[in-house]
């Protein structure tokens, strides 16, 4: 089935439904956006001579256009390739070149990147940038009448997704007709049922999981909003949910801390809000309780991967607001249980299940598993085998079935023989009330093998208490032998702490 059915079905079941908000000013209902998508196939398929499975990519900012774009191409039966739009001109390109994309869509600051950059997208049939009269034109010519979405198999690509690429070149994940559908499905399951009323806000990236999320509220024939900001922005947010409502979202945990921080501050009401999905990165016990007690229980945690998207498991709203539970902690640390599609599982280096209680690295498989990386047969063959995808990540599940996450395979500190998990050690510190951020990693030491060092950003710190403080907590060997205290952490254009960046400051001063 072909995605775009999500979107002709909205638009003959409730045309008149409002589909698109720029800000709190409607755009189109679901039968105007449904038209313009299929007016846009049209002129992929005549004008640029599109082929089912041609790639198409997106590389704009969150602007109107973007859903019109997704489904326009799936339309087609081509394949999306959305772009990060932070990324330099030249990344861009890259991803362009690799995914041998027959097309380009970007918007006006970002085509002037192109054009200063020098970056070669000649090879391309064809690029254009949004709101121009050229792009208008494309929706001039209407299509023939009866022409409905291409048909797609269950497993061809619909959206090829590039990984951040912290270690190296981006690899492209494959993600099917299939795993979209079923991320779809378990939205509904494990995460929050959608009504017509209920508006989506994307505040995040399109080009990730904010745009994945897209699915199960166009199939609900729901609201879409795109800030007037096309980002995230606190104040922006809150006047939405009181001028739209019902407002739905997907935020990394660095930016559900600064709504929190804002509403805390302005003393606004939430009740706009209906659902924060958060995710992307460790949200620390410290912080979630705070947005709990400031916004109360709107908020839901998935924890996936680009390879299985926003599905391996989820943390819902009552088990966050269970305070009374007696494991209430333990719980909120976690990520929650296995989503309802997927089967996931805490394996030894061979694979095999662990118990509860020991950690291992994470597997998951089902229909949410990515097909593969593009053109990368070595990569697939590592991440996926014996049908289950390896996610690098270290975790342990409870006797309830809760999988608590550790860290990254790659972060795991070896010290003396002992393992450490820098997670563990960031939630102690982060009890300080003058902490605002840590991260902690391994520096390589000749006698120990690697040691832990905190880089901690607060005011007023003495390496003296951060010390006292984890040798109440803690064992002795897992506090860090250094602390740096600085400004701010490196950060990814998503809010991920850069650990690498960080083990690299630390790597250069040994070698001078």
């Amino acid at each position: 089935m072909n995605l775009a059915q999500l979107m002709a079905r909205s638009a003959r079941v409730f045309p008149d439904r409002a589909a698109l908000l720029h800000g709190d000013r409607a755009l189109f209902t679901y039968r105007e956006l449904a038209e313009r998508c299929a007016r846009l196939a049209a002129h992929l398929t005549s004008a640029l001579k599109l082929v089912p499975g041609d790639r198409v990519a997106l590389w704009l900012t969150n602007h109107p256009a973007y859903l019109e774009l997704l489904y326009g191409v799936w339309w087609a039966g081509g394949v999306v390739v959305p772009i990060n739009a932070k990324l330099h001109a030249k990344e861009a390109a890259y991803i362009v070149d690799d995914s041998g994309a027959a097309a380009l869509f970007t918007d006006a600051d970002l085509a002037e990147a192109i054009d200063r950059e020098g970056v070669p997208l000649a090879a391309l049939r064809r690029s254009m940038v949004v709101g121009t009269p050229a792009y208008e034109a494309m929706f001039a010519a209407p299509p023939e009448a009866s022409m409905a979405p291409e048909e797609r198999a269950a497993d061809d690509i619909a959206w090829l997704f590039y990984t951040s690429g912290t270690t190296g070149r981006p690899k492209g994940v494959m993600l099917t007709h299939r795993n979209l559908l079923a991320m779809t499905a378990c939205y509904f399951a494990d995460v929050d049922p959608v009504g017509a009323e209920d508006a989506i806000v994307y505040a995040a990236p399109f080009s990730h999981g904010a745009g994945l999320y897209n699915l199960p509220f166009v199939a609900r024939a729901a609201r879409h909003v795109v800030p007037v900001s096309g980002g995230f922005d606190p104040a922006e947010l809150v006047e939405l949910s009181r001028s739209v409502g019902r407002l739905c979202l997907f935020a990394a945990p660095t930016m559900v801390r600064r709504l929190v921080d804002h509403i805390d501050a302005s003393a606004s009401p939430a009740d706009g809000f209906k659902t924060i999905v958060y995710g992307g990165g460790p949200m620390y016990v410290r912080d979630i309780q705070r947005a709990l007690e400031v916004m109360g229980p709107r908020f839901v945690q998935i924890y996936g991967q680009g390879e299985s998207p926003m599905t391996i498991t989820a943390l819902g709203r009552e088990h966050l607001a269970a305070a009374a539970h007696p494991r209430w902690q333990e719980r909120i640390a976690s990520v929650g249980v296995a989503q309802m599609l997927v089967e996931v599982r805490v394996g030894d280096g061979e694979g095999r299940a662990l118990p509860a209680g020991e950690v291992g690295e994470v597997l998951v498989r089902g229909d949410t598993v990515m097909a593969g990386y593009w053109g990368a047969p070595e990569a697939t063959a590592k991440a996926l085998r014996a049908g289950w995808l390896w996610t690098g990540d270290l975790g342990a599940f409870d006797g309830d079935g809760f999988l608590t996450l550790k860290d990254r395979s790659k972060d795991l500190i070896i010290s003396g023989g002992s393992n450490i998990y820098p997670r563990e050690v960031e939630e102690v510190l982060l009890r300080h009330p003058r902490v605002r951020e840590v991260a902690v990693v391994g520096q390589a030491d000749p006698e120990w093998g690697e040691i832990v060092v905190a880089f901690v950003v607060g005011d007023g710190l003495a390496a003296e208490e951060l010390d006292a403080l984890c040798l109440a907590a803690i064992a002795r060997f897992k506090r860090p032998k250094h602390y740096r205290f600085v400004d701010q952490l490196p950060k990814n254009n998503y809010g991920k702490v850069l650990k690498t960046a960080l083990r690299e400051v630390l790597g250069k001063e040994a070698s001078t």
